[in-house]
C-alpha cells in the first residue's frame, strides 16, 4: 500500500470513524455502529473497507486494528521518503528541519540520524578540521528559535559518528581522527569525557 492509497482510504471519514471507534475498543458490529455513531450498514461498509486493506482483522474477541500492519507501513513510508544512497526527501525531514533551522530531534534513532546527517552534510566539509569553538558556531545557528541545545546536537554528532573528535578537533566521519593529546587521555581515563 502507497501513502496516497493510505491516505485515501483514511480521508474517508466514515472509515476513520470506524478505525477509531475499535482503535478505542469497540469490536462488535453494534459496538463499532453506536461509537462511531454512523447507522449498522455504513459502518459494517466501512469496516469491510479497512478489513479488506489489512488495517482492522478479525480475532476471536472481535475485531481489531492491526497495529503492526500500521507500523510496517509507517517503515515503509519512511523509507520510501530515502532514495537509495540519496538524500533525505524534504517529507522525512518534517518537522524537525525547516529551512536550515532544526526544531526538535527525533526519539527514534533512524530518523534522528538521516536528520543529523542532513545537518552534517550542509554545514561541514570533508577533509577540514574543525575546533569546538566553530562546531559549535555552526550548530548554534541550527538550534536557533528550537528546541534543541547546541551543545546536545554536537553530542548527538559525536555519538552517532557523524563527526570525530580527537586531538582538540573535530571532524567528518569517515576520516581518522588524529591520536587524543594527553590531556585528552586523561580525561578519558577518568571517564569525564
Amino acid at each position: 500500500m502507497t501513502p496516497e492509497n493510505l491516505v485515501r482510504l483514511l480521508a474517508e471519514p466514515s472509515r476513520m470513524r470506524v478505525l477509531a471507534a475499535i482503535a478505542l475498543g469497540a469490536n462488535t458490529p453494534s459496538d463499532i455502529a453506536e461509537a462511531s455513531g454512523l447507522s449498522a450498514k455504513d459502518a459494517l461498509r466501512a469496516a469491510q473497507r479497512l478489513q479488506d486493506h489489512d488495517l482492522i482483522v478479525a480475532g476471536d474477541d472481535g475485531l481489531r486494528v492491526d497495529y503492526e500492519r500500521l507500523r510496517n507501513l509507517s517503515r515503509d513510508i519512511a523509507d520510501s521518503s530515502r532514495p537509495e544512497g540519496g538524500e533525505p526527501t524534504e517529507s522525512a525531514l518534517l518537522p524537525f528541519v525547516q529551512g536550515r533551522r532544526l526544531t526538535t530531534v527525533p526519539a527514534q534513532q533512524r530518523r534522528r540520524y538521516v536528520v543529523l546527517e542532513h545537518i552534517v552534510a550542509r554545514s561541514f566539509e570533508p577533509g577540514v578540521a574543525y575546533e569546538e569553538r566553530v562546531v559549535n558556531d555552526k550548530l548554534r545557528e541550527w538550534c536557533d528559535g528550537g528546541e534543541v541545545d547546541h551543545v546536545a546536537v554536537r553530542r548527538y554528532l559525536i555519538d552517532m559518528g557523524l563527526l570525530t573528535r580527537g586531538g582538540g578537533v573535530y571532524r567528518v566521519k569517515g576520516e581518522p581522527a588524529p591520536e587524543p593529546g594527553v590531556a585528552e587521555r586523561v580525561v578519558r581515563a577518568i571517564g569525564l569525557e
